[in-house]
């Protein structure tokens, strides 16, 4: 794992960069946008993905596989912070004094001078982005932006505007977020994690409480979060009156943009009041997850100055990001489905809005953790989400990513958790776990693979073992 300097002065010219990662969905879309400004930009990357493709198809020379010949001629080194310490890449930059900058700190040098708008929470904040986006473009502005997901209407993560807006998905997983000249802060919730690198729960929450201090103009926070309103009550605590202004959304009584109702059982309606007025919206995606992040959205919009009811109607023009629910596939009857969620909170959420679209059939969880550390942390969590949200589930192996092994942390420790079980299964081993999936599987059912990590990559081994049971039936 890689850090940012949190001190380091970011150079004014960065010349020629390699990005070292780039086919991640943040650092894809930082190169999209310094290629797009003009930046020489080459990358590298374990495996071929959609991203490296994009980039390829701009003009942008990406090598597959890491070594130290791939950074050529290049002034400047843009790292990933899952990168390993002892990449041939990374080494080949230190070794010759080469800038080294963290992905957020490239971020940081793109959004020089633009009016920030930073998005940030545990959970949701890729969502909320896009919603920010697709609501901005469809008022008319024409923001910078760069997401940590694809934004399904416009099939990129990220890209230049013509106006003074720059929206940022900001990460908290690292304090990255504390990089960005914020004029707009927008904090969707405040779930403690990522303590192996804060230490504590109260450097976490400190943490957000400096992101929404350093916001020049505004903060919209969560009304109904208990780490949002523990972050809101530190931040009066330690800012007064002269802090940054202050607005509120959610089903809270007190909210300032407060939802009133919320209909769930197809794509999300609800029924949001501001300022007095009520408007009512329908969403074509699914979850009443969903409908706070609209109204989260909502909330930094008319913060901006832009009229309720107009920005609403843009906002329910968004049409989804990559990896958030997306449907894959129907064999059989057997419909599949990806999703980002890794964490506890965000699993339940996943498998609650699930719900509407599976009818009379059963919703299959195909979890696979990430992290040894959030793994060990959290199996119990996890454990009970998908008891309560799921029909059955199918644990993988655990996707350790940056993190070394940890042989007495395995899926395990999340199926041994299940109260009932029959209602899971440990299958560690992909072609295993897709041929009793297909087995298991009936018409109606809907799967859907869930984690940040590489699980979205069984998919094809699930449809073609689905292929293979549906289509010999039927012969």
């Amino acid at each position: 794992m890689i850090y940012p300097d949190l001190e380091l002065e970011i150079p004014a010219e960065l010349g020629r960069v390699h990005f070292v990662g780039i086919g991640g969905s943040g650092m894809s879309g930082i190169a999209r946008m310094m290629h797009q400004a003009g930046v020489r930009v080459t990358g590298s990357d374990r495996s071929a993905n959609y991203s490296t493709a994009a980039l390829e198809e701009l003009g942008i020379s990406v090598a597959i596989g890491h070594d130290a010949e791939n950074v050529g001629d290049a002034d400047t080194l843009v790292v990933t912070g899952a990168l390993w310490q002892d990449n041939p890449e990374y080494q080949r930059a230190l070794a010759t004094g080469m800038p080294v900058l963290h992905r957020s700190q490239a971020l940081a040098w793109l959004a020089r001078g633009k009016r920030v708008v930073s998005i940030a929470g545990a959970h949701g904040k890729t969502t909320s982005t896009g919603m920010v986006v697709t609501g901005l473009l469809g008022v008319g502005a024409d923001p910078s932006f760069v997401n940590g997901g694809i934004i399904e209407s416009l099939g990129v993560s990220s890209g230049p505007g013509t106006d003074e807006l720059f929206v940022i998905e900001a990460d908290e997983s690292d304090k990255s977020f504390l990089l960005y000249d914020t004029a707009v802060a927008l904090i969707t919730n405040v779930d403690p994690e990522h303590l192996d690198f804060y230490g504590s729960r109260e450097a976490f929450m400190q943490a957000f409480v400096d992101f929404a201090r350093g916001a020049r103009e505004l903060v919209v926070i969560s009304a109904d979060d208990p780490g949002a309103l523990e972050v809101l009550a530190a931040l009066r605590a330690e800012t007064g009156d002269a802090g940054p202004a202050i607005r509120t959304f959610g089903e809270a009584a007190d909210a300032d943009v407060r939802i009133l109702s919320i209909d769930d059982s197809g794509p999300v309606r609800f029924t949001v009041e501001i300022d007095g007025a009520r408007f009512d919206a329908q969403l074509s995606v699914y979850g009443r997850h969903n409908a706070v992040n609209a109204v989260g959205s909502l909330a930094v919009l008319t913060g901006l100055g832009f009229a309720p009811g107009e920005a609403l109607a843009a906002i329910a023009e968004f049409g989804g990001t990559k990896r958030r629910f997306e449907f894959h596939a129907e064999v059989g009857g057997v419909r599949v489905y990806d999703d980002y969620a890794h964490h506890p909170t965000e699993v339940a959420a996943l498998l609650e809005s699930a719900r509407a679209v599976v009818g009379e059939g059963r919703l299959i969880a195909i979890h696979q953790p990430h992290l040894y550390s959030r793994t060990s942390m959290f199996h119990r969590e996890f454990a009970e989400a998908l008891e309560s949200g799921a029909d059955h589930t199918v644990v993988l192996a655990v996707d350790g990513a940056r993190e070394d092994p940890v042989p007495e942390v395995t899926g395990a420790l999340v199926s041994n958790d299940f109260v009932d079980a029959s209602r899971v299964a440990y299958r560690p081993e992909w072609q295993d776990a897709a041929e009793y999936l297909a087995e298991f599987a009936q018409p109606g059912d809907v799967m859907v693979t869930m984690s940040c990590g590489t699980v979205y990559r069984i998919i094809p081994q699930v449809v073609e073992a689905l292929r293979g049971r549906f289509e010999a039936a039927a012969q």
